[in-house]
């Protein structure tokens, strides 16, 4: 395939039409000089636009009524003049124009909703990838290709998204397949069967005239489902907006730490708005948008900036000086980036690979994220097909059930060396009435009996914690040790449950010091390579940031992993990453100190740069460096090297900081 530039710009252009004066300003030249000027390299052009509209000409679709000319393919020519990589945009799952023609072609949903948004609703109506429409949509992607040939660099067809439609076509198919339109779970399953045939025939369809094209299908996340046809993308692109309820600042490093696993070219998204698409005439604050990009940079993917062009097709010179200022930098600090790859050595179980997920951050990721985030730990996520040896430790979140075929797996992984840590129900099998494996060194009696209930840390992870019971507030699983099993942390139960019939307080009834201690919070197995978390700490972590189940986490984790791959002395709010390059070989670790805050009611925002001084930072090499350094601006850095550690101290972090061992 072609490949990805690194400062790209993501150049929406839904442009409804009943506006009159649509490329009026468009100036080639001065297109291009913008571009440059902000640093980018590619830019994602329209073909056609969620209003339904097409951007070129000639063609048989229906041009947008006040478009006058060949747009695109004077975007086109121009930005390749410059050597500037151009990517067409093909919308696929809404079209407004094709909606009020067609709305035969609409999604139903199973209450009987077309296209899902109502008649009233100012948005778009979602058609069905397997009704005619997409016949529609494929001859048009058809009359690009045939327009313009070996010009295209590649293609992005959006909102591919199917739901549990029950239109006709789809109630006639799902009967023929055998499956139960009544059925929730039959409607999922044939979806999904629908957005994987639709990425299919699209990529073999591109492939087959243009193998060399880039070809993305985007659905707002990279999904675990997603591993089925990933061989129908080129790449993947994370779009990720945090100044949203729909994303937010722990999507994209969850995303990427999957998507990394599936052997892909990467592309992180972001947007200049204050808001998301659609948001004209705002701008992001520039420390957010810095550190959404170096975040990207950080972890191993290019950069995507979105923007909208204005309907007369003049950038916004404001938008574009913030583009050029983070995209200067970008460009800067790229020799250390490209082809970098992240390393780990622990991975977190993506429970989408075994549960129906609804949104796109699940709240058990968020927790387990932020606890080894801001303990500086280095880790992916993995599903089920990933290859796990390559990992030191395997975390179970929550709510991951085993069936035979995965029980199998971590067995097999344990044999080999491996060490898991599982919390909540995780572990059990799917129907929740015992553990998968004895490895996990406790036997089910039940759901606790009581909530909240109390724990008190044993010796063995006390370090960190006063002397004294700590609340948990998320109920647990009732367990007992098997035999050789280890308790790290006992429960103590409350007086009595908080119930209409009796109360104390405010809030949880307090501890029964008279009481023995309960079932076990915590165990290790008797082989040492599983430790159990009665309760879900990391959907609690997430929802209530109790620091305490942070501490008892990592303190559990280092019995594990006594030696991670980076130590660090900076604080919490540090996000710190380690990569390596292999030409040259080099390990690069990216320092990050921005901090979003709720200022505001709906999303979190950054407004300032914290910066960070002397920082203590530790990380592991095969082998003594010549040389540390920072990046890019060259300073060596004194070091010590021991027990395969390179110690050195960063004198100051100012945002985005990269330290080299080479």
């Amino acid at each position: 395939m072609k490949p990805l530039r690194m400062r790209q710009v993501h150049l929406d252009f839904h442009t409804a039409g009943a506006i009159d004066d649509v490329g009026a300003d468009w100036n080639a030249e001065a297109f291009v000089e913008t571009l440059q000027r902000a640093h980018v390299d590619s830019v994602t052009l329209f073909a056609r636009c969620h209003h339904g509209y097409v951007y070129y000409s000639p063609t048989r679709f229906e041009m947008h009524p006040a478009l006058t000319f060949d747009l695109l393919g004077e975007q086109i020519e121009a930005c390749h003049r410059a050597n500037i990589r151009t990517p067409i945009y093909i919308t696929v799952g809404w079209d407004e124009l094709i909606a009020s023609r067609h709305p035969e072609w609409l999604e139903v949903t199973p209450e009987g909703v077309r296209g899902i948004n109502g008649p009233l609703v100012a948005g778009w109506k979602k058609l069905c990838l397997n009704s005619p429409y997409l016949d529609y949509v494929w001859e048009q992607t058809e009359e690009v290709m045939d327009l313009f040939g070996d010009e295209i660099d590649g293609f992005f067809f959006d909102i591919i998204h199917q739901y549990e439609c029950v239109c006709p076509y789809c109630l006639r198919d799902m009967a023929g397949a055998g499956l139960n339109p009544e059925s929730p779970v039959h409607r999922q399953q044939f979806a999904l069967r629908v957005m994987n045939a639709y990425r299919k025939r699209f990529a073999d369809g591109v492939r087959a005239r243009l193998p060399e094209a880039t070809i993305f299908h985007n659905a707002g996340h990279i999904h675990a489902e997603l591993r089925d046809t990933a061989d129908t993308f080129s790449h993947f692109e994370l779009e990720s907006l945090p100044s949203t309820g729909i994303w937010g600042y722990n999507h994209f490093p969850i995303t990427v730490r999957y998507a990394r696993t599936l052997n892909k070219p990467l592309l992180g998204m972001t947007g200049k708005f204050h808001t998301a698409w659609g948001d004209f005439s705002s701008l992001k604050n520039l420390p957010a948008l810095e550190f959404e990009c170096y975040q990207m940079l950080a972890n191993g993917t290019a950069c995507s900036i979105g923007d909208q062009l204005h309907p007369r097709g003049r950038l916004d010179d404001a938008a574009y000086r913030l583009i050029g200022k983070v995209y200067a930098s970008v460009e800067a600090k790229e020799p250390w980036c490209t082809n970098a790859v992240a390393q780990a050595d622990i991975a977190v179980f993506n429970v989408e690979a075994v549960r129906a997920e609804n949104g796109r951050v699940d709240t058990s990721h968020s927790g387990v994220l932020r606890m080894l985030m801001e303990a500086h730990h280095q880790f992916d996520f993995v599903d089920d097909r990933a290859d796990w040896n390559r990992y030191r430790v395997l975390i179970l979140p929550d709510k991951v059930p085993l069936d035979k075929t995965l029980a199998a797996k971590v067995k097999s992984y344990l044999d080999a060396g491996g060490k898991i840590i599982a919390t909540g129900r995780s572990g059990l099998i799917p129907d929740g009435s015992r553990f998968a494996l004895d490895a996990f060194g406790v036997r089910l009696i039940g759901d606790a009996p009581f909530t909240p209930d109390y724990a008190i840390a044993r010796p063995e992870l006390k370090a960190d914690l006063e002397n004294t019971e700590y609340v948990i507030y998320d109920r647990g699983m009732e367990v007992e040790p098997v035999e050789g099993s280890t308790i790290l942390a006992d429960t103590r139960a409350p007086y009595f449950n908080r119930t209409w019939a009796h109360f104390c307080s405010h809030r949880q009834t307090p501890p029964d010091l008279a009481r023995p201690v309960g079932y076990p919070a915590i165990t290790i197995n008797a082989a040492g390579n599983v430790i159990y978390f009665a309760h879900p700490i990391f959907d609690g972590y997430r929802r209530q940031a109790v620091k305490w189940y942070k501490t008892l986490f990592l303190a559990a984790l280092r019995i594990l992993l006594p030696d991670p791959l980076v130590v660090s002395g900076g604080p919490s709010t540090a996000q710190i990453t380690m990569l390596r390059q292999s030409d040259p070989a080099r390990t690069v670790v990216h320092l990050l100190h921005y901090i979003p805050e709720r200022r505001g009611l709906e999303f979190d925002t950054i407004e300032d740069v914290i910066p960070l001084y002397r920082v203590p930072l530790s990380f592991k090499v095969a082998e003594r460096p010549a040389r540390v350094y920072l990046a890019p601006q060259g300073d060596d850095l004194a070091f010590d090297y021991d027990d395969g550690y390179v110690r050195t101290t960063v004198p100051e972090v100012m945002g985005h900081q990269m330290v080299v061992a080479e």
